[in-house]
């Protein structure tokens, strides 16, 4: 199995929504990333990114959201893009799993038409629910006649122990990550918003817009147990992890 890291947009937001001693004037610039996994069995993408859209009139996808959370990437630089430098097109894809529904995690799913959709049961409850539309869940991110395949729990993707994915809840009700595994890159867990930044982990920082801090601690206990075994961690935000890594055309595998 291959896999590629690809953009799926830049955004802005207040320091302190990280880290609680930041000054309120302060502003963090957070990557966002979607990963495409090349299993013999399928082509698969775990998450899609910002919508195209948000690049150049933000407001018009997200409303007043997008003056909390603000798009700062370049026209063009979300996933389909990245997908069209790997050699392959939306139709090509056959399976997305998002981590979570929110509007960063989700924002291209429309153009995964040939695709089944992978999300958490628990996930899929909250965006039903009109009272959270806009509060970072946006129907137009999610609702598509595209099948949808909910989880329930732990599953291993193609019973091979490549694509595990797994509930790591607290900062969205379902949110879940993927456990990957190579044979010379080792095992890395895709953490998404479970952990947005490395040191919100190692100082057991909850950020402020997490769903239930209980339970995200448990699930950083649970994250820092998989580390344990020798896996490596990747945030769902961290820019400066994300400048170690390989991207684009470089891929893990």
């Amino acid at each position: 199995m291959r896999m590629n890291v690809l953009s799926g947009g830049k955004l802005q937001m207040p320091r302190h929504v990280y880290f609680p001693d930041a000054d309120r004037d302060q502003k963090i610039e957070l990557p966002v990333s979607c990963f495409l996994l090349r299993h013999s069995k399928a082509n698969v993408l775990f998450d899609t990114g910002c919508h195209p859209k948000v690049a150049t009139d933000p407001e018009e996808r997200w409303g007043n959201l997008a003056k909390f959370i603000q798009p700062v990437h370049n026209p063009g630089d979300e996933v389909l893009t990245g997908l069209a430098k790997v050699g392959l097109a939306p139709e090509d894809i056959d399976i997305v799993i998002n981590s979570h529904l929110h509007c960063d995690h989700c924002g291209c799913n429309e153009f995964f038409t040939k695709a089944t959709f992978v999300v958490s049961e628990k996930e899929l409850d909250v965006v039903k629910d009109p009272d959270n539309e806009g509060k970072g869940y946006f129907r137009a991110d999610w609702d598509h006649p595209m099948p949808i395949d909910a989880l329930s729990g732990e599953r291993d993707l193609f019973d091979d122990g490549r694509v595990v994915l797994i509930p790591l809840p607290g900062h969205s009700p379902g949110l879940t990550g993927a456990l990957v595994g190579f044979d010379r890159d080792g095992t890395l867990l895709l953490a998404s918003d479970a952990v947005n930044l490395r040191a919100n982990l190692d100082h057991d920082i909850s950020p402020k817009n997490t769903w239930q801090q209980e339970l995200l601690y448990k699930s950083y206990e649970e994250v820092r147990r998989i580390e344990a075994s020798g896996t490596q961690i990747i945030c769902g935000h961290d820019a400066e992890q994300l400048m170690q890594m390989k991207i684009g055309l470089e891929a893990y595998d």
